[in-house]
């Protein structure tokens, strides 16, 4: 291990970013620098140029993004701009400075259709503005560097920001029951896992692209069922549709079905799979109410 690198890391008020900042200083990296928009606007070229090269990191966590699915589709010109375009950028000045690139992506980049898992090499197909403008990110990354690490990732949660779990946790002080969704199927992340993953990876040259969840598949209805049940919350959950729910919450972006995603490359570099989800669940959860 190389305690002396320099890393910078990415959307650090985020769930990973900060998660990827909490990770490094338990392991005792020095160079540890973690920025959010109001430090660097990744959509300026310039900046992102001018920020990188005064810097010169020899690792860029890039885990900044814009996530709101629903609201992506509304404003697209700016979705583009935040997730490919800036994207770019930092995949331009980590070339010039010679830095390692990480780029958190999604299971959104894929259209979930049939039920196999998709491999790293699937077609990528996204269904929403979100999707579409992540897969393009990814596309700027591979044309442009030769040392980058591309970790598809799916229904992240993490302590620090929204995410769903919390959101159930809420819902649960005024709701008997709920209406979840049951067709859309994959696997939770928790971003304390997945920081551990991004800083072994760190330490390698096995770059490429991963993908990288929680092991198991539930649907958002089963989710939400075993998050009440920990959490010890009498809450229905009624299982509907995608098109049910639409139908009950209109000018919802389109979401991929089948959100299952191949290990297939994680297992052949060497990597360590991630616990059960289930197992992730419960420590998050025990995490939040003892603090």
């Amino acid at each position: 291990m190389n305690l002396d690198l320099k890393i910078l890391v990415t959307g650090v008020k985020g769930q990973l970013g900060y998660d990827c900042v909490r990770e490094l200083k338990e392991r005792g990296y020095k160079n540890v620098l973690g920025i959010d928009k109001d430090q660097l606007d990744i959509t300026n070229e310039e900046a992102v140029h001018k920020y990188i090269n005064d810097y010169k990191p020899d690792i860029v966590m890039h885990n900044a993004a814009w996530t709101q699915v629903d609201k992506a589709e509304q404003m697209p010109d700016l979705v583009y701009k935040a997730n490919a375009l800036g994207t770019k950028y930092i995949a331009g000045a980590c070339k010039e400075v010679n830095a390692t690139m990480f780029y958190i992506s999604t299971d959104y980049v894929f259209d979930g259709k049939g039920n196999k898992p998709f491999e790293v090499d699937s077609p990528k197909n996204g269904l929403s503005v979100y999707g579409k403008t992540k897969s393009q990110g990814e596309d700027f990354v591979t044309s442009t560097l030769s040392k980058y690490f591309i970790i598809r990732i799916s229904w992240v949660f993490g302590i620090n920001g929204n995410n769903f779990i919390k959101t159930m946790l809420k819902l649960a002080e005024t709701h008997k029951e709920l209406n979840i969704v049951c067709d859309q199927v994959g696997s939770p992340t928790y971003t304390y896992d997945l920081s551990k993953l991004m800083c072994d990876m760190m330490e390698t040259n096995k770059y490429g692209i991963y993908h990288a969840t929680n092991e198991g598949y539930c649907s958002w209805a089963e989710f939400a069922e075993y998050i009440f049940k920990v959490a010890n919350k009498k809450v229905k959950v009624n299982y509907v549709t995608t098109e049910q729910y639409k139908k009950i919450n209109p000018n919802q972006a389109d979401r991929p079905l089948n959100s299952r995603m191949s290990k297939e490359s994680l297992i052949k570099s060497g990597f360590k799979l991630f616990p059960s989800w289930q197992d992730a669940t419960k420590r998050y959860i025990n995490q939040m109410i003892l603090g």
